[in-house]
């Protein structure tokens, strides 16, 4: 499996990447997990309603293939792009969502912050406020978009929106809740993290193995 911290990228032609990259793998196509970071752009899922994008002012808004609401991405937030074949590795889709899940769980915890899962809404909560969002696209037996992770975030643009579809739904970041990182820094703690969860959560023979250092582009 290759890792790769990306940087910041035009959340349009990255996205058209991940559609490419997953149209084009085979059967041997080694799977990839990207770390990207992006310009202010709002996203809107298939079935997004416009009625949970309130004032999104000057930040483009851009309707794509992934399941869920309204969200917002932005400097200091990191994206993990999983694209991963989930048929070979025998990873069902709930079981890839908690794995991007328990991943920041985990991290979370490694600075004695207690952040949960909710089974009733994707992402992971602490004390109410929203630290990361799940969205995924399954196609072709392998998996593109996946999770925020607001690191340093600027959290006015949330107010713009109702995150997730959630009216009056709080917003948090790591820098807020005393856990300093940079964006890089971040991907790095995480990754080991969300590998191990999905190693116990594939039956397949082709289970991802732990791997570092995060390779740059």
């Amino acid at each position: 499996m290759k890792t790769v911290f990306r940087g910041l990228q035009d959340y349009v032609p990255l996205w058209h990447e991940m559609q490419e990259f997953t149209d084009t793998r085979d059967e041997n196509t080694p799977d990839e997990i990207w770390f990207v970071e992006h310009p202010p752009v709002f996203t809107m899922g298939v079935n997004a309603s416009e009625e949970h994008l309130l004032a999104p002012g000057d930040i483009p808004v851009v309707q794509i293939d992934r399941g869920g609401e309204v969200t917002f991405h932005g400097p200091g937030q990191l994206m993990i792009y999983p694209l991963l074949d989930i048929k070979r590795s025998n990873i069902g889709v709930r079981n890839l969502v908690s794995a991007l899940e328990q991943s920041v769980v985990d991290l979370a915890a490694e600075y004695e912050i207690a952040a949960v899962a909710r089974t009733d809404a994707p992402g992971v909560y602490v004390a109410g406020y929203k630290l990361a969002s799940v969205g995924l696209r399954i196609r072709r037996g392998s998996s593109f978009h996946g999770m925020a992770l607001n690191v340093d975030v600027d959290l006015e643009p949330f107010s713009r929106i109702n995150p997730c579809g959630y009216a009056e739904l709080q917003m948090t970041d790591l820098k807020r809740l005393g856990i300093d990182l940079e964006l890089e820094e971040s991907a790095e703690q995480l990754l080991p993290h969300f590998l191990r969860h999905l190693r116990r959560s594939s039956s397949g023979q082709e289970a991802p193995d732990i791997i570092a250092p995060i390779k740059n582009t």
